[in-house]
């Protein structure tokens, strides 16, 4: 790719920049924010740390869209934390401004290009997204469940003292307490996780892994996890890059798959150049089928708050 545009030079997007950078998976990364001086200063820090890193990708910040025209693809980690005081419906509607305001942007300097959104609460976000640029849903995908499943896979590897390498495993539904870790395609080494650990061991990873962002909130007290996230976010943008065709599991726009329209919902996809090229229905179990509607109900719930928020 010629160029790849995150914006929000926060903890996440920033690491995010500096790592789509040393893997080189375009010419130039650019970081746009809303603050003055902050995109600037930390792309300049990136770019110096290239002689040593041994990259090439340059690496730009500024306020102005227009250093992103013409990007290939756009990282969206803009939006804010919930702050003391704030209700869930203030940050809900907030954020959903930002991505609003973001994607206008996007539409008028690059309206070709594939998104890829990070801001909170994700499947929603993705949805306002696609709504604002009324880009196909091909281009338009959610990072959520490479991160769940990261984080899913890094808890069994400490169980049982193996290689996350080894880990084979998949987390759909929403990006919350509803995801859904699907156990029946767990598995170490081709071995099923079922033969491995107990099922009260397995409902306590599940359980730590629905749990995985507040146990790192609660642990920074100010601030949330972006090493995992900016890690999850750059894996699906080298399979779009590099058209590697990956099956990940990502948030992405339904159309009738796993029996739901009209929602972003984290299911496996297969990731490549044109971004989403295919919706992977895989068959699931009935306590499985009957989790992820659950998770697909609560992510309409929001989304109808939101269209009271807007009303």
């Amino acid at each position: 790719m010629r160029k790849i545009t995150v914006v929000g030079a926060g903890n996440v997007g920033a690491t995010c920049a500096q790592r789509l950078a040393e893997r080189e998976l375009a010419q130039e990364v650019v970081m746009i924010d809303v603050q003055e001086g902050i995109p600037e200063g930390k792309a300049l820090d990136q770019w110096e740390s290239a002689p040593i890193e041994g990259f090439d990708a340059r690496v730009v910040g500024g306020t102005s869209y227009d250093l992103a025209e013409g990007s290939d693809l756009f990282v969206v980690t803009a939006g804010i934390a919930r702050k003391p005081g704030m209700s869930r419906d203030d940050l809900l509607k907030t954020n959903a401004n930002i991505v609003r305001s973001v994607s206008r942007e996007i539409v008028r300097v690059a309206p070709d290009s594939i998104v890829v959104v990070v801001s909170n609460p994700l499947d929603v976000m993705t949805y306002v997204a696609k709504e604002t640029t009324g880009f196909p849903r091909e281009r338009v995908v959610g990072m959520a469940g490479v991160l769940d499943t990261a984080r899913y896979r890094s808890f069994i590897a400490m169980e049982l003292d193996v290689s996350v390498e080894d880990i084979q495993a998949l987390v759909l539904g929403g990006h919350g307490d509803t995801m859904v870790p699907l156990v029946s395609y767990t598995t170490v080494s081709g071995i099923p996780l079922t033969q491995l650990l107990s099922q009260d061991r397995i409902d306590a990873l599940i359980d730590r892994t629905r749990k995985g962002g507040a146990e790192i909130v609660g642990f920074l007290k100010t601030g949330s996890a972006y090493y995992a996230p900016s890690s999850a976010a750059v894996q699906m943008v080298e399979s779009i890059a590099r058209n590697k065709r990956r099956i990940l599991p990502c948030a992405a726009y339904l159309d009738g798959e796993y029996g739901e329209t009209d929602i972003y919902l984290g299911v496996p996809c297969k990731l490549g150049e044109r971004g989403l090229h295919e919706v992977l229905e895989v068959e699931l179990t009935e306590g499985e089928r009957a989790e992820l509607a659950k998770s697909a109900e609560h992510v309409r719930s929001t989304l109808a708050t939101l269209a009271t928020l807007d009303d």
